[in-house]
């Protein structure tokens, strides 16, 4: 067998289910079969990639480097297979979509679908990636677009296209001093946003589009935040601070999407801190009619997440 996730995937089942033979039974093959697998690859590599002596299962340090190895030849697949579309399907176009993987969940539901009914022949691919890489890959010319937010921190030579935005908040759970029993969307007078300030935080990793922005608003009032924890995805770092991890700064979009109550929500003066879409191409680079057709599709949409 030469298929890597096929390869990992038998491994994955057989320490799950801490047996030969059981693992046998869930993959539908013969135990003697996947015991042989394992001894081929073990013989080839020269080393046990399972150790048996203990239970449960476990991979053994250079099962550890194989597995890795396999996953690497999975993505690097994938890398290929992507680069080659544009060969092994000609009468496609394939538009390479540059974006933050939180941002992503919600601007492209609201604009891929429409898009691809009425452009049947594009094929899009996705590079879900901090906002810095995303414009290094524009401007190098690995990706199609950029879909961001805060055109103001991009490369000026882009062709940039704004529309839309969306309010930031202070996430506030039950646990915190500063939760108000009964409310959900606080009056900018409820709470001392400096107070707020002050308390233990959950927020994004720095280098993600939304720390860059939140660190400013800590600069504002002279403060360093009290981080407690940080994490790369923003709608992690949202969910910890409703379960009570700490307060967060988060946006319409990603609160919307975990919707869970009761929380009370701050809200942070547009002035203060704001997010406004955009969408990003090449400047010099003659576009293609489907590219230059989703730039539109982009513009016309009504890109405001509210929450009431």
């Amino acid at each position: 067998m030469n298929n890597p996730e096929e390869i990992q995937h038998f491994i994955d089942v057989l320490l799950k289910e801490d047996s030969f033979v059981k693992a046998a039974k869930k993959l539908y093959i013969s135990q003697p079969y996947l015991t042989q697998l394992i001894k081929r690859i073990e013989d080839r590599l020269g080393t046990p990639i399972i150790d048996r002596d203990k239970k449960p299962y476990a991979l053994t340090q250079a099962g550890l480097l194989y597995y890795q190895y396999l996953e690497n030849i999975s993505y690097n697949k994938q890398q290929l297979n992507k680069k080659l579309a544009q060969y092994t399907h000609p009468n496609k176009e394939i538009i390479r979509i540059g974006i933050l993987e939180s941002l992503g969940t919600y601007l492209l539901p609201e604009i891929l679908p429409d898009f691809l009914k009425k452009n049947p022949r594009v094929e899009i691919q996705l590079f879900e990636n901090f906002p810095r890489e995303s414009e290094r890959n524009l401007l190098s010319g690995n990706i199609d677009c950029y879909i961001g937010q805060t055109p103001e921190a991009i490369d000026s030579s882009l062709d940039i296209v704004s529309n839309g935005g969306e309010r930031y908040y202070v996430v506030i759970s039950p646990s915190s001093p500063y939760y108000q029993e009964g409310k959900f969307i606080l009056k900018p007078d409820d709470l001392n946003l400096k107070d707020l300030l002050q308390e233990p935080f959950v927020l994004s990793v720095p280098g993600s589009a939304i720390r860059h922005q939140v660190n400013g608003v800590f600069q504002r009032f002279h403060l360093e935040p009290r981080v407690v924890l940080e994490s790369k995805n923003i709608i992690t770092a949202t969910s910890l601070a409703i379960h009570g991890m700490g307060l967060t700064i988060s946006t319409a979009s990603i609160i919307k999407r975990i919707g869970e109550t009761p929380i009370n929500l701050f809200p942070l003066s547009y002035d203060l801190i704001n997010v406004t879409f955009f969408i990003a191409t090449k400047a010099e680079k003659t576009k293609s009619q489907a590219l230059k057709n989703l730039v539109e599709e982009f513009k016309k949409k009504n890109l405001q997440p509210i929450i009431r």
